[in-house]
């Protein structure tokens, strides 16, 4: 769901305001500075729309046991992965250092910003803070969190802002709930795709020929398995761009591409029998380059090694596969033939297993626990002569919505110094993520973000 955060200096309501919107006290309200230290969230159940509200520590507070710094991190957080934030400024005291310092800040948010005028307790105050005006942000919502003054104007703006994104979300799911899983089924010329569509579907719906290239339209085939709804994607096979002899084969390829960026699950077909080649390693890039789900099907396993037992194949499979795409190594695999619709259901079988394990994306909490084990375990190497180490402050997760069906996370680590993550200790920490969470089939992805002492900390000269 849209996510607005609630920001703002000490003491401006910020609690009074999420409570309220949020229609339960969740947050501690009190008159004391730099009580709320923690990012709080809960669903709003004020707004039409669903959306889910952060409550943040107050940013520039001085607070006398060492908190300021990481309060100003967690406001710092939610504004960079809010979709819509509310700065929160005091009627009574109008406009000061603090409140200057954040909206500079905020304007170069790329989030929308609401200004909200909190403590406007009678019709007397609105003429007292004509100040706030050169904040940059418009004229700004005048409220009273204590007495619920103006909040049907508050909450009918978030409405309008969060409205196009849960309009967006709604669609997604819909249209999801519509076509199922999307399978793109990808892989080379005459490695079996079509071959493959047909045994599922068991009837000869796509044309099937040795001569490679005949098809040339991305076509999406509807079935139904086990009660579950599947759109099987037939695609063109893609061949080396130096290969590609005429347009329709250049358009045919694009298409093919695209399948592959709108797939829920890509299913890369591999001609086991003439083993895993060059190409196949390309197509297999592309989609890491994507960050797509993939499940990868071995077919011709009829015709592998034949005189070998069952055991000595899979292993054999296993090995060649291993090794030769390495860097699919999250991809899990099975063994079919699709000529003799050998073991063809545990393709969709396997998807199945794939969605379902996707579904449990970890909570922050316990994202930071895993990470922070990580770190304990193995600390990052040091750079520049031991003088300096990568330390992680922070992590959540965010979803990209579009595709809800098999849920792909972003992890996004806020660091000191994001240069410092060398790209072999990001990898331990992947296998430290799957290891405690395993999630066969989804690419782990990494958003490193430095944490910026001059914008976090506003005990800096430069506020």
């Amino acid at each position: 769901m849209p996510t607005v955060a609630i920001v703002g200096r000490p003491n401006v309501g910020k609690s009074a305001i999420f409570n309220r919107l949020a229609q339960r006290k969740i947050a501690i309200v009190h008159d004391q500075p730099g009580v709320t230290r923690d990012r709080i969230s809960a669903p709003c159940k004020a707004t039409e729309h669903p959306c889910i509200l952060i409550d943040t520590g107050g940013i520039g507070s001085t607070l006398d046991d060492g908190f300021a710094e990481q309060v100003t991190l967690e406001a710092d957080i939610a504004l960079d992965t809010a979709d819509l934030i509310l700065f929160v400024v005091d009627a009574h005291e109008g406009l000061t250092t603090i409140d200057s310092a954040l909206s500079a800040k905020l304007r170069k948010a790329k989030s929308p910003v609401l200004l909200v005028i909190n403590k406007v307790d009678h019709e007397k105050h609105e003429n007292s803070f004509a100040d706030l005006s050169r904040l940059g942000l418009g004229d700004g919502i005048a409220i009273s969190a204590e007495h619920g003054r103006g909040f049907d104007r508050l909450v009918g703006a978030i409405d309008d802002h969060i409205a196009p994104l849960a309009g967006e979300i709604e669609e997604a799911v819909e249209e999801a709930e519509v076509r199922g899983i999307q399978l793109a089924i990808v892989g080379k010329p005459n490695a079996g795709k079509s071959s493959l569509i047909n045994a599922i579907l068991k009837d000869e719906r796509t044309i099937v020929s040795d001569i490679a290239g005949t098809t040339r339209d991305a076509l999406d085939v509807p079935y139904d398995y086990e009660g579950e709804r599947f759109t099987l994607v037939d695609t063109a096979g893609l061949r080396p761009r130096a290969k590609r002899d005429t347009s329709v084969e250049v358009f045919s390829a694009m298409r093919s591409e695209k399948a592959i960026r709108r797939a829920d699950l890509c299913l890369l077909v591999i001609d086991l029998a003439a083993g895993v080649s060059a190409q196949d390693r390309k197509i297999a890039q592309l989609i890491v380059n994507e960050q797509k789900p993939c499940l990868i099907v071995l077919n011709k396993f009829d015709l592998f090694h034949p005189g070998a037992s069952m055991k000595e194949r899979q292993k054999e499979a296993d090995e060649q596969v291993r090794r030769e795409l390495f860097f699919l190594s999250y991809a899990p695999f099975v063994c079919v033939s699709a000529k003799e619709g050998q073991a063809v259901h545990h393709v969709l079988k396997e998807a199945l297993k794939i969605r379902k394990a996707a579904q449990n994306v970890p909570s922050t909490g316990v994202l930071n626990r895993m990470l922070k084990l990580a770190f304990q375990k193995n600390p990052p190497p040091t750079v520049g002569r031991g003088t300096k180490r990568l330390k992680l402050y922070y992590a959540t997760t965010a979803i990209n919505e579009r595709y809800p069906i098999i849920p792909v996370p972003t992890f996004v680590l806020f660091v000191n110094d994001k240069q410092l993550m060398n790209p072999s200790y990001q990898q331990y920490l992947s296998n430290q993520l799957r290891e405690a969470h395993p999630a066969p089939a989804i690419p782990v992805i990494f958003s490193i973000r430095s944490r910026r002492r001059r914008e976090l900390d506003f005990k800096n000269k430069e506020y």
